[in-house]
C-alpha cells in the first residue's frame, strides 16, 4: 500500500491550482523502465570499469574521476527508489516495492524502514511541535539559549558543515541504515534485515571475485561522494532564507509545500542527476507525482512558478543558518546570537 501525505491535508481547503495537479500524478511504466535501464546499467558499467583500473594499477586519481558520474548515478538511482516508496515510479505497487527493494540495496537503504520515516517527513516537515521524523536536526533560539552547555555543543558540531557534510552522509548511509528507525512495524525489521543480508551477501561475492580491498577502493568514494550529493539536496530542501516553519496549532499544510520546500534550481546535469527533485516544492505539493512529471507540472501551473528559486551559489549561504528565530521567523546563525547572553533552563521542549 503506497503512502499519500495528500490525505494529511484532506479537510483542509484546497487551492483551486491544486487539482490540476492531479493530472502529473500518473506513472507511466515506459518512462519509468527507461529510466531504471538507463540509470543501472551505466552505473553498473561504470564500476566495472573502476575496479578495471584498479586491477590494471593505474593511478588512484583516474579511479576516483571515474567515481565522480557514477556517484551521480548513484543519486539517481536512489531518487527511482524515492519515487518507489511513494508509490509514484510505476502503476503497479507491487512493482514499485520490487523495484524498490532492488534500488534500495544499490544505494544501502531499506525500503519499508525508509518509506514509513519519509513518510513521518512529509506530515510533519515545518512543524516546530513534531520535530525529529526523518529531518534535519532544527533548534529554535530559545531553545539553545536555554540549553545546556554540552547540548549547544553538541548541536553546534551536528550543524558544523565537516559533520554535516563529512561523517554524516557516510554514518547515514554506511551504519544508520542498518538498523531500523524509532517506531519500525515488523515491516520495516525485515526490509533492514533484508537488506542488510543483501549487501552482505553482495560483499562476499565480490570479496571472492575482485577482492575485498578492490571493491572498498570502488564502492567507498562512491558512497561517500553521492551520500554527501543527497545530504547536501536534503539540507537545502528545507533548510533556506526564507523558510516557512510553525507550531503546530498555526501549521499550514499549504505554506509547508510552497515555502517550506525549496525550488533548487540546479544547472542541467545536476538536475538530471538528481531526478528533478530540485522541484521540491512541486513534490510536496503533490507527492504522488513521479520524478519525470516534476517539471513538467512546475512549467503548466503558473502558481507553482510563484516560488523564487533557489539558486546553486545562493545555496551555500544557506550554511550559516543554523536556529530557528521564532520571533523573527526565520532561519539565523550562531554568530547573530553573540551579544545575546544564555538563558536558565525552561520547559521549553528541544528539538529531537
Amino acid at each position: 500500500m503506497s503512502f499519500n501525505p495528500v490525505l494529511i491535508i484532506a479537510k483542509v481547503e484546497k487551492p483551486e491550482w491544486y487539482k490540476k495537479t492531479a493530472q502529473y500524478a500518473k506513472p507511466e511504466s515506459a518512462r519509468a523502465i527507461w529510466q531504471l535501464f538507463s540509470s543501472i546499467i551505466p552505473y553498473i558499467l561504470f564500476l566495472a570499469l573502476m575496479v578495471r583500473t584498479v586491477r590494471l594499477g593505474y593511478p588512484y586519481p583516474v579511479t576516483l574521476a571515474l567515481g565522480v558520474p557514477t556517484a551521480a548515478l548513484f543519486s539517481r538511482i536512489f531518487i527511482l527508489f524515492h519515487d518507489c516508496t511513494h508509490g509514484s515510479f510505476l502503476p503497479s505497487p507491487r512493482w514499485n516495492r520490487n523495484v524498490g527493494y532492488l534500488c534500495g540495496i544499490m544505494t544501502f537503504t531499506a525500503f519499508h524502514d525508509w518509506r514509513r520515516s519519509h513518510a513521518g517527513h512529509h506530515i510533519t516537515v515545518g512543524d516546530l511541535d513534531r520535530r525529529g521524523m526523518g529531518d534535519i536536526t532544527t533548534m529554535t533560539v530559545e531553545e539553545y539559549l536555554t540549553a545546556p552547555p554540552l547540548k549547544r555543543l553538541a548541536y553546534r558540531l551536528y550543524r558544523h558543515p565537516l559533520i554535516m557534510f563529512g561523517i554524516g552522509p557516510l554514518y547515514y548511509f554506511l551504519l544508520r541504515n542498518r538498523y531500523p528507525s524509532p517506531g519500525a512495524k515488523k515491516i520495516d525489521f525485515i526490509s533492514v534485515i533484508f537488506t542488510n543480508l543483501a549487501l552482505a551477501a553482495v560483499v562476499v561475492t565480490v570479496s571472492m571475485t575482485i577482492g575485498f580491498k578492490t571493491y572498498l577502493l570502488v564502492q567507498l568514494p562512491v558512497l561517500i561522494l553521492a551520500a554527501t550529493l543527497g545530504v547536501w539536496l536534503f539540507y537545502n530542501q528545507h533548510q533556506f532564507e526564507g523558510v516557512y516553519w510553525a507550531r503546530h496549532d498555526n501549521w499550514d499544510p499549504w505554506r509547508v509545500a510552497m515555502e517550506g520546500a525549496s525550488y533548487y534550481q540546479l544547472p542541467k546535469l545536476l538536475q538530471w542527476a538528481t531526478g528533478n527533485i530540485g522541484f521540491h516544492h512541486v513534490h510536496h505539493v503533490r507527492p504522488g507525482i513521479p520524478n519525470y512529471h516534476l517539471q513538467q507540472c512546475y512549467e503548466e501551473i503558473p502558481e507553482l512558478q510563484t516560488v523564487t528559486p533557489l539558486t546553486l551559489r545562493k545555496s551555500f549561504g544557506s550554511l550559516h543558518l543554523n536556529l530557528y528565530d521564532e520571533q523573527q521567523h526565520r532561519m539565523v546563525s550562531f554568530r547573530s546570537l553573540k551579544n545575546r547572553p544564555s538563558k536558565p533552563a525552561t520547559n521549553v521542549s528541544s528539538a529531537t
